[in-house]
């Protein structure tokens, strides 16, 4: 075998062991530029308090900077080497949020003694770089700061490299590097851990209050051998199984951290508190398992933006996303519910009015006529056996005074009536039920469908499909309103009363108990649904308020139509009994 046959061998097994390793870690991280060390044995390192870390050199350039690409705008702190915000220039609004006191994200703590951050000025550097085979650049910011462990003298450095893609994707990759100058094992060892990362204290937008439908955080994470997601409920959480991902997820964004680097860095913590500014705080802590080697690098992904199908889904698939990354499953941070294959339909529907008429709020209204239209069939059945129950209270008033004192007899004597009549008095209810679904489709899709978020219906009132409108703010607050006077759950509440009203107007000649009931119905129930919807995103509302008048004006034509002919029908067989009795009593005679 010649020269030039050897050399090609051996370049041909250095490719594919470098390929194979880069598919195994997912690296295709060419922003991760640490010196080859010699790796040493793992050497059992002393455990070491965290106070023994001294910084080696002068403080830098402590000053905080901006870098601007694709779709995020992040300030960088030389402090720590950390975030301090990320802004999503294309949703305008501020990805991080922090309160006068808290640590920035991706502050780095020595074990995971969180007393302990990792906060000295680090130098830095930023350049831009090329993704190969990707045609794609990233601007990587590095930062790095040496130190030394008192108790054995020993020096180290910590890097940290952030590469932002310049596209529009919502994804940014940190890595962390330690190694020691003299190749001897990394000194630290703090209960068996290296370092702690942290990344708090909430995702955006900013918010005043968590009702925990119309607005929230939860804390959700992925075990890495796992595709189901687990939440955390409230509180803190601890747990030392290698994570997939984890994360703080609003109803329209989702900050989630994923360590590339498994096996070694777990979930150690999501802590829950509240704040000055900030109602809800959550900080997710993630934590690297000390090792003899004499330098490690480890890969955070950390996705921060919208939630979003189209965004998220991305990072299943190498090819489709700037730094290769694969299967991460972040789709399972989306919450969806059981009908969501029915919201899909009636997302396709809402986008196809919006279309025609770019307007949310008017496609919203249209979406609501057109499923009022398909359900008719169904809704018809209910408004005609309504309508059956209103032609017979005449017959049922005279039973009720008959049978007064005997509830049974009274029951047998309706239930008669009933069958006489053809009458399910269920009737009206099976076409709801039926048409439930529909109801929670809607509701689901107009309560966090991204594309109402800052989408305007009534310039001046309107603003905003994805929150409450406001008509004016009160210089106090009312129990259990607050401050701010929405006029949209006002006219909604009317709508529903004279909705129910309509709907129930068949019931006059009830007895007492079962007036008692209306009543509650048209008004209990429509007060309760005030206060619960009083903070309904104004999409949704709109939508409610919209589907109580087409009832309204389906009840009306209902009741001036279909229960004058009912009527008219009971009144003809009524004579043809009549007559068809009298004329039996005269042959009697004969």
């Amino acid at each position: 075998m010649d020269r030039n046959t050897i050399i090609a061998v051996i370049l041909c097994v250095i490719v594919i062991t470098v390929g194979m390793a880069y598919q195994q870690t997912l690296l295709s991280n060419e922003f991760v530029e640490t010196e080859t060390t010699e790796v040493t044995e793992n050497i059992p390192v002393p455990v070491l308090a965290s106070s023994s870390f001294s910084p080696l050199g002068t403080d830098g350039d402590s000053s905080t900077f901006n870098i601007s690409s694709g779709s995020l705008d992040i300030t960088f702190n030389p402090k720590g080497g950390t975030i301090e915000s990320i802004y999503d220039k294309t949703n305008d609004v501020n990805l991080i949020l922090t309160e006068e006191g808290d640590n920035n994200a991706f502050m780095l703590y020595w074990g995971k003694d969180k007393s302990s951050p990792i906060d000295d000025v680090f130098d830095y550097s930023v350049e831009t770089k090329e993704i190969q085979g990707k045609n794609e650049n990233i601007t990587q910011v590095a930062f790095s700061r040496s130190y030394k462990e008192e108790t054995t003298g020993t020096e180290f450095v910590v890097e940290k490299k952030f590469a932002v893609p310049e596209n529009d994707e919502y994804m940014i990759q940190m890595a962390v590097s330690l190694y020691t100058k003299d190749g001897s094992p990394i000194p630290i060892n703090i209960d068996s851990q290296m370092y702690t990362v942290s990344v708090g204290s909430q995702v955006g937008p900013e918010f005043q209050s968590l009702n925990g439908n119309y607005d929230y955080r939860r804390v959700y994470y992925r075990l890495a051998d796992k595709n189901s997601r687990k939440t955390v409920n409230s509180g803190n959480f601890t747990s030392s199984d290698s994570m997939g991902w984890a994360g703080v997820v609003g109803k329209y964004f989702a900050f989630l951290l994923i360590p590339e680097t498994q096996n070694v860095v777990t979930l150690t913590e999501a802590v829950q508190t509240t704040g000055e500014t900030i109602p809800q705080k959550n900080t997710i802590y993630m934590s690297r398992a000390a090792s003899g080697e004499s330098k490690t690098t480890d890969v955070y992904s950390f996705y921060c933006g919208p939630q979003l199908s189209s965004t998220l889904g991305i990072y299943d698939n190498a090819k489709d996303n700037v730094f290769g990354l694969s299967n991460h499953h972040l789709k399972k941070a989306l919450d969806v519910s059981w009908l969501s294959w029915l919201e899909k339909i009636l997302k396709v529907l809402l986008e196809v009015f919006y279309f025609l008429i770019p307007n949310y709020g008017v496609a919203i209204i249209l979406l609501t006529i057109l499923t009022k239209a398909l359900l008719i069939p169904l809704s018809k059945k209910g408004t005609e056996s309504t309508a059956k129950m209103s032609a017979l209270q005449p017959k049922l008033q005279e039973l009720q005074t008959k049978y007064k004192d005997d509830p049974e007899a009274l029951n047998n004597a309706m239930a008669k009536l009933y069958k006489e009549e053809g009458i399910n008095p269920m009737g009206s209810c099976w076409p709801m039920l039926i048409q439930f679904p529909i109801f929670i489709g809607l509701y689901g899709l107009l309560n966090k469908d991204f594309s109402l978020r800052g989408a305007m219906f009534i310039p001046g009132w309107i603003t905003d499909l994805s929150i409450p409108e406001t008509i004016f703010t009160l210089p106090f607050n009312i129990p259990f309103l607050g401050a701010q006077i929405h006029l949209l759950p006002i006219l909604y509440t009317a709508s529903m009363i004279f909705s129910m009203k309509i709907t129930q107007s068949a019931t006059s000649g009830q007895a007492a108990g079962s007036k008692g009931m209306t009543w509650f119905m048209t008004y209990g129930m429509s007060i309760m649904f005030f206060f619960i919807l009083y903070n309904a995103p104004s999409g949704l509302l709109v939508y409610w308020t919209m589907s109580n008048l087409l009832a309204i004006l389906q009840q009306v034509y209902t009741n001036k139509k279909t229960v004058a002919g009912f009527k008219k029908e009971i009144e003809e067989k009524d004579a043809a009994k009549a007559q068809k009795k009298a004329a039996a009593k005269k042959r009697n005679r004969k």
